[in-house]
C-alpha cells in the first residue's frame, strides 16, 4: 500500500456481505470513486465501500494476476481470507 504500488483489494457491504474485488494502483483515489458513485457500479448498486482486505504487489502483472485468481475463488476462501487477519470485517480504509 506504497506509491509505486499495485493493490489488490476487497470491499464489503458488511459483515459477510456482498463481496468486490478490484485492482489498482492508487488505492485512496479508487475508494473515493467508489464512495463517489463514479467507481464500479456493481459497488454502487450493492453499497459495497467497506475496505476489508489489500495485498500489495510490485508490478501491474502481478496484482492483475492475483486480481483474477480471487474473482475465481469460492465465496469460503474468499471469506476465510479477509478474515485471517480482519475476523470483525472492519473498514481498513482509515490505515491506507
Amino acid at each position: 500500500m506504497s506509491a509505486g504500488s499495485y493493490d489488490v483489494y476487497i470491499l464489503a457491504s458488511r459483515h459477510h456481505g456482498t463481496i468486490y474485488i478490484g485492482v489498482t494502483n492508487d488505492i485512496r483515489a479508487r475508494l473515493d470513486l467508489h464512495r463517489s458513485g463514479r467507481g464500479s457500479k456493481f459497488v454502487q448498486k450493492y453499497k459495497v465501500f467497506r475496505l476489508v482486505h489489500v495485498e500489495a504487489f510490485t508490478t501491474p502483472r502481478e496484482a492483475i494476476a492475483r486480481e483474477k485468481q480471487l474473482k475465481f475463488w469460492k465465496r469460503d476462501w474468499k471469506i476465510e481470507l479477509i478474515e485471517k487477519e480482519n475476523p470483525d470485517w472492519e473498514d481498513r480504509s482509515s490505515l491506507i
